[in-house]
């Protein structure tokens, strides 16, 4: 265990590393699905590992030392004091921050439907009288279907055609459940925030997976990458907008993409990045082995 149980954390620092690659490297719906995969593993490892630190203070615990000593029993010393204490600090640390993350994905989602209120529950498009152009995907809940919100300033600010791809953009947000993949990677990063760059790797990654399923839609990645160079000129200096949800670097690296073919699959490179996502959760495996076994010469 004096090995093992560290191995995730310091494992935690790949997907880091190689989430840009494998973003520019691999298809988007492919990377985004494998980077989260491997993100939550890790996060969950890491977490584990940590729970594993803090648990080796049962050695220090009071009624442990006093039995030992009179059953002349020395205890085992897997780890530092100082570590477990550290280890269980950290524990709290993560636990505030994945609570914190879980209420702001669950306020953001509530503050959302409420601005769909009052709409027949069979409406899929909601527009929202604003200057300011924006474009949101609902995820449906209570098995109520998802919805789309746009600003009737971004409707004003599109063509037809491009009216078409907006649409057709926050419709594969739903289809996909990108929500649950953005959610997934927020609860992730709360727990381990050396996977923040993995998190945005993905939240790019979905909207070009987006793109892509809208120019399918609409048979026209020209006119496709059109629509997104218009919604960002239409956003200007105003407060960043969420429609299409693009920055200037981001739109630009999807326009170009765009004017591209369809990138390929990679299944080989998406493969060895869920393998290294696993890597941590054997280390942890392992590391769980080795406790119960000290455990076990300690308790009985």
């Amino acid at each position: 265990m004096t090995v093992d149980v560290y191995v995730p954390i310091l494992l935690s620092l790949l997907p880091g590393a190689l989430s840009p690659v494998v973003g520019r490297q691999v298809a988007p719906a492919l990377a985004a699905r494998v980077l989260t995969t491997s993100a939550v593993f890790t996060a969950a490892a890491t977490t584990w590992s940590l729970l594993l630190l803090a648990i080796t203070l049962v050695n220090q615990a009071p009624p442990v030392v006093a039995e030992a000593r009179d059953d002349g029993r020395r205890l085992p010393d897997p780890v530092p004091e100082a570590i477990g204490v550290a280890a269980a600090l950290a524990l709290v640390l993560v636990a505030v921050r994945v609570y914190r993350a879980a209420r702001a994905e669950c306020v953001t989602r509530r503050t959302l439907r409420a601005l769909c209120a009052g709409h027949p529950p069979d409406t899929e498009l909601v527009v929202a009288a604003s200057s300011v152009p924006q474009a949101f995907a609902i995820p449906g809940s209570g098995g109520e279907p998802g919805r789309i919100l746009v600003t009737s300033a971004m409707l004003r600010a599109l063509e037809p055609a491009e009216r078409r791809v907006l649409l057709a953009h926050e419709r594969a947000h739903l289809a996909h459940r990108h929500a649950f993949l953005s959610a997934a990677m927020a609860l992730a990063v709360a727990a381990n925030p050396l996977l923040a760059p993995v998190r945005d790797t993905v939240a790019f990654l979905v909207e070009r997976w987006a793109d892509e399923r809208a120019a399918d839609a609409v048979g026209d990645r020209s006119a496709t990458a059109r629509a997104l160079a218009r919604a960002a000129l239409t956003a200007g200096h105003r407060r960043p907008s969420c429609a299409l949800n693009f920055t200037d670097r981001a739109v630009t690296r999807r326009i170009a993409a765009l004017q591209t073919g369809p990138p390929p699959h990679l299944w080989s490179l998406a493969a060895t990045t869920l393998a290294l996502g696993a890597l941590p959760a054997l280390g942890a495996l392992d590391a769980t082995g080795d406790l119960l076994q000290m455990l076990e010469h300690v308790l009985v």
